[in-house]
């Protein structure tokens, strides 16, 4: 679904055709475009009720009420407040925290907002330039939206709580699940903008994007299933079989007495390793663990760092291209020139004989 940044109702208008009536003019602001939807107030009432239904919990907020008295259905100052009240009404459905209302299809088909699909042939989807940024943009949000889970589940597993910490890596799954299949469907969607004549500079750049969502979702995948080690310090009676005490650790990293004096002279790479506060509580397979989701992520950061330097290659060649049309061309206006100048000095001779 495309991402709504603002949804607003600027403005009521009074119809007569099959029968008087008034409409609202709503306008819907996404990422990338916006467009506006023309609604009357029972549709409104007749949303707020499937709504309602299928959530089994009511709005954030209260749809304004009918009018009981027909005559004062086109006063100006009850239609403005009726507006203002609507697009409180819809404000508060896409700014809310939980999203139940406005991830349901009602509410979706009532502002018109585009699935991310301009149509499908062959079982396959088929983007327009403009909804395919909508889907890469709404496919980013779902990405923050995992990490956050992850975040929770985190935190959760730190004060204990093992049942909330199970549930946030549950919907963490689910959603990286539709993730792997919409990311699918937007790399194909790419090829099939590329066949009908998208620009390469654009391709390039598109591709880069599919190319990041891809990562995110490696990266993603393994943070998911990668066992949590507890962050808090463990007590000597709860402490895990093979992990040793602090003062065993101490002990262990710290040199023996006298080993400065006894060690040769040579050179040494990296000092001594240091104990930190995300290493002190972990056992050799926590370290080992750390080590591994530290080298992962450097990787990914690799990985996208090849992927600008190599738009900016292709960014360069297109330059170099672009500069080397523009000499020629600046060659050829200076031949012309050249030609210009010898028939205007043989037009001027030609004046000086007939003076």
């Amino acid at each position: 679904m495309t991402a709504i940044q603002a949804v607003y109702v600027r403005e009521y208008e009074e119809r007569s055709d099959p029968k008087p009536h008034t409409v609202y003019r709503i306008e819907v602001q996404a990422s990338v475009r916006s467009w506006q939807m023309w609604r009357r107030y029972s549709e409104f009432d007749e949303l707020n009720a499937e709504l309602t239904k299928l959530t089994e919990s009511e709005p954030p907020a209260t749809l304004p009420s009918k009018h009981i008295f027909s005559f004062r259905k086109n006063d100006p100052k009850i239609l403005e407040e009726r507006r203002a009240g609507l697009e409180t009404y819809l404000r508060a459905i896409v700014g809310s925290k939980d999203s139940q209302w406005r991830d349901t299809t009602a509410f979706k088909d009532f502002l018109g907002v585009p699935t991310g699909k301009h149509g499908v042939v062959g079982g396959e989807s088929v983007f327009t330039l403009s909804s395919w940024l909508d889907e890469q943009a709404d496919l980013q949000t779902l990405v923050r939206d995992i990490r956050a889970d992850i975040n929770k589940r985190n935190a959760l597993a730190d004060m204990g709580d093992v049942s909330g910490s199970h549930t946030s890596n549950v919907q963490a799954k689910k959603k990286l699940v539709a993730l792997l299949d919409r990311v699918g469907v937007l790399a194909r969607g790419l090829e099939a903008l590329g066949m009908r004549g998208m620009t390469q500079g654009e391709l390039q750049r598109r591709g880069d994007m599919v190319a990041r969502l891809q990562d995110d979702c490696e990266k993603l995948g393994k943070m998911v299933v990668a066992a949590r080690q507890a962050s808090r310090p463990l007590t000597s009676a709860a402490r895990e079989p093979g992990a040793g005490s602090l003062s065993d650790r101490a002990a262990l990293l710290a040199s023996p007495p006298g080993a400065s004096a006894k060690r040769p002279v040579a050179r040494v790479f990296g000092g001594p390793p240091q104990e930190t506060e995300a290493t002190r509580p972990l056992d050799d397979g926590g370290l080992f663990q750390l080590q591994k989701t530290q080298m992962e992520e450097q990787d990914t950061q690799l990985a996208q760092l090849t992927s600008i330097l190599r738009r900016q290659r292709h960014l360069g060649s297109a330059i170099s291209n672009e500069i080397e049309q523009q000499n020629e061309m600046l060659d050829d206006l200076s031949n012309n020139v050249d030609r210009v100048g010898s028939k205007l000095g043989a037009a001027n001779k030609q004046l000086r004989r007939l003076d």
